[in-house]
């Protein structure tokens, strides 16, 4: 059940124009069941709402750090404007609830499709409050959902990829430099999946899979933060 009300009650905005909130929670497979819809999908929103909330960060990180280099900046900025930290910022505001999706995609249990969904909704929501309410009603938005979260991005270095991270966590308390191996390969070749693990020294201490080595890689190294203590 929808409740575009209690969202902006989440959200702390009341929009003026009510179809602006409504378009920017319609993923596009809404109105292939839906041509009586009136209102377009959300990706136009969502390509507004990307610009909005990039140069605000940027602004922010640009005049908080002055001593920064623009390559630290660069990587402080996409660990707040990824899928996956918006994907979890949406479901904090509960929008997923608040999809408009057709009964197929309500269905798909694919985190990763969904994972970009949602992220794909705060960008459109972004943007449409900043055509209801200006820069003053995004920026307020941003500040308050999405750059809250730089301080624990920082202070645990989640600006670096996982296998950074793993591997300056692993070389910081044992000494040791991850490395990884391809355990299997499965399915053809268009669809492939990748079995790797990680290991230290001759342990291993996590697999991840994924389509490609690269992503299989990533996952192993996620998941290896997980398995250990690392504190």
């Amino acid at each position: 059940m929808k409740d575009l009300q209690k969202l902006e009650t989440t959200i702390g905005y009341s929009f003026k124009n009510d179809d602006l909130l409504r378009q920017a929670v319609t993923h596009r497979s809404y109105l292939n069941e839906h041509p009586e819809f009136k209102l377009g999908h959300n990706e136009r929103l969502e390509f507004l709402g990307d610009a909005v909330l990039e140069i605000i960060v940027t602004e922010h990180l640009f005049n908080s750090y002055p001593d920064t280099p623009e390559g630290d900046l660069t990587d402080w900025r996409a660990s707040l404007v990824n899928a996956k930290m918006l994907a979890s910022i949406a479901q904090t505001l509960s929008v997923e609830e608040n999809l408009f999706l057709s009964k197929g995609e309500e269905k798909d249990d694919s985190s990763k499709a969904r994972q970009y969904i949602l992220a794909n909704a705060m960008e459109a929501l972004i943007g449409a409050m900043y055509l209801d309410g200006g820069l003053e009603a995004a920026h307020t938005f941003i500040h308050r959902f999405v750059i809250c979260h730089l301080k624990h991005i920082l202070d645990n270095h989640l600006y670096l990829d996982p296998k950074s991270r793993f591997q300056e966590k692993a070389q910081e308390i044992f000494g040791l430099t991850p490395h990884y191996k391809v355990i299997s390969e499965n399915g053809p070749d268009h669809e492939k999946v990748f079995e790797v693990g990680v290991f230290l020294a001759e342990d291993l201490v996590a697999i991840g899979r994924g389509s490609s080595k690269q992503e299989a890689q990533v996952e192993a190294a996620s998941q290896a933060l997980t398995a250990k203590q690392w504190s």
